[in-house]
Formats: structure tokens, sequence, C-alpha cells
């Protein structure tokens, strides 16, 4: 369930940290307008790993993208360019 209060409740911080839950946020609000969400630290983790995910996928698909139009490397290429890396090193 939703749980919107305004930010001036945080005077009573207790009272507003346990209606938070996983699964359950709260959003606080100024003037009238949503601002800031208190959310568990499980949410909070799960919400993070989601984002890099989505940062992965992204990058994942303009690599797809780019072999499509500029067409892909070989394998032993690649293996020998870090190979090459390697001993530079």
């Amino acid at each position: 369930m939703t749980t919107i209060n305004p930010v001036s409740d945080l005077r009573n911080y207790n009272s507003v940290l346990e209606k938070v839950s996983e699964g359950s946020p709260v959003y606080l609000t100024v003037n009238g307008r949503g601002r800031f969400t208190i959310r568990d630290i499980k949410d909070d983790e799960e919400f993070e790993k989601t984002k890099a995910m989505l940062k992965l996928m992204c990058e994942l698909n303009t690599g797809k993208i780019a072999g499509e139009e500029e067409g892909y490397v070989s394998s032993s290429d690649v293996r020998a360019y870090f190979r090459n890396k390697k001993n530079e090193i």
C-alpha cells in the first residue's frame, strides 16, 4: 500500500519509519509535491542491482548493434588482442 506523508511528519520520525517495510516505501511531499522516498534497505539493494542489470543490457545491446553494423571480431582476434595487452604489462 502506498504511504504518502508531508516531510514535516519527520519531526516525529519514528512514526514515519514504522510505516516503512520491504516492498512498501514511504513517499514524502514538500508543498504537496512528491520529493523524497524512504525505503527498506533490501528494496534499495534490489533497485541498485536492477539499475546495474539495465546498464549492462544497454551496453550489450550497443555492442550487438555495432557488431551488426560494423562486423564482428573473431574469437582468435580477441584472444590475440588480450595476449598482446598482457605482454605489454
